[in-house]
């Protein structure tokens, strides 16, 4: 989930784990491939339309891992040689959110063929492509020698993310997940990763840091890195999605209604979250607010009620982001932000919209 500074509310993002896997950031130096959902999606998804479709609500934290498609330039700083400081990335033009995807004609996804590369050529120039934003640049760059003999290029890059969040809903019929209600963004730049592969792990919730006004809580815990749940095909600005096999899912978990826009309501309801080991938990909340269509993550308010989850975490957190939420014997969303200076409140996405996402139909796909 997000959090915003004052007044404003917060996305949750990926909250910490035991095992985190941050792309290291290393003084070195064509197209984003991020088509969209519809593209990406398995085609036994984009066959189905999302009206009327019946899916298995989640509320399972999970580890989730994504590898970049580029390397993410998430700052510049000066190399220091003999004769004083250089700055060959930021002379050649790159900046703090460009996404470089090839160097000297050829494809580079990790921070590690980054420094093979400029380590092979030395001072000799880089014909560098780098994506920023949708515009594609050609850029010519030559790393200096810093004083310990080192290449380097000034340039701080970033291949990777990992931590907590919480799957959202699971449609049996296809074999996709949905989770998190918003995409995974950099925390240096708050770029939207472009995903190049990516997976979701078994995690168990520790420690809870508890929320109070102005300081927005933590879910706090552990993933296994050696087992994979399923893979991630898409990191959008509505959520994750990605495909896992059945029976990952409990055999007792059952199929539910996804309500549409008008049958969403302002009254109570409940959230599945998983606050403490790797059970999940039915919690009162109350919907106050219901919103025109924005930008997709902020379609209905949420204030918690329940005096446990309020006692537990002092109600929204980071980790809780996807947690879904259910009113009528419907899935009518997933928590998508907190209210800094009051967390029992938070905003939430329209299920409806996740699910669009997820199949193609959504006008952000487009």
């Amino acid at each position: 989930m997000d959090q915003e500074t004052k007044k404003g509310p917060g996305v949750l993002g990926l909250a910490a784990v035991g095992a985190v896997i941050f792309g290291v950031a290393l003084l070195t130096s064509g197209r984003i491939r991020a088509p969209s959902v519809a593209a990406m999606a398995p085609a036994a998804v984009q066959q189905q339309p999302a009206a009327a479709r019946s899916v298995i609500p989640l509320g399972k934290a999970v580890g989730i891992k994504l590898f970049s498609d580029g390397v993410l330039v998430v700052g510049l700083s000066p190399v220091e040689t003999e004769g004083g400081a250089s700055y060959p990335g930021r002379d050649c033009g790159l900046k703090a959110g460009d996404v470089i995807t090839h160097i000297n004609g050829g494809e580079v996804d990790t921070i590690e063929e980054v420094q093979a590369l400029v380590k092979e050529c030395e001072d000799e120039p880089l014909t560098i492509q780098a994506m920023r934003g949708q515009r594609q640049l050609q850029l010519t760059a030559a790393a200096v020698e810093n004083s310990q003999g080192v290449y380097q290029l000034g340039v701080w890059l970033r291949d990777s993310m990992a931590g907590i969040g919480t799957m959202t809903f699971y449609d049996p019929e296809s074999g996709v997940f949905g989770a998190l209600g918003h995409g995974i963004n950099d925390v240096d730049t708050s770029m939207l990763m472009p995903l190049e592969s990516g997976s979701i792990m078994p995690a168990s919730v520790t420690e809870v840091k508890k929320g109070a006004g102005g300081s927005p809580g933590e879910l706090h815990g552990q993933f296994d890195l050696t087992r994979d749940l399923g893979t991630l095909y898409a990191n959008t600005n509505l959520g994750i999605f990605g495909q896992m096999p059945r029976e990952t899912v409990s055999s007792q978990a059952e199929p539910v209604e996804v309500a549409s826009r008008d049958q969403v309501e302002i009254g109570p309801a409940t959230i599945l979250s998983n606050i403490r080991g790797d059970e999940v938990e039915e919690f009162d909340v109350e919907i106050t607010h219901l919103y025109p269509e924005g930008d997709g993550t902020r379609s209905m308010m949420v204030e918690v009620r329940d005096p446990e989850l309020l006692s537990a975490t002092g109600g929204i957190v980071q980790g809780m982001s996807g947690s879904p939420l259910l009113q009528n014997g419907r899935l009518v969303g997933a928590v998508t932000h907190v209210l800094v200076n009051d967390p029992t409140k938070g905003y939430a996405i329209l299920a409806e919209n996740m699910l669009k996402q997820a199949v193609g139909e959504h006008p952000l796909t487009k």
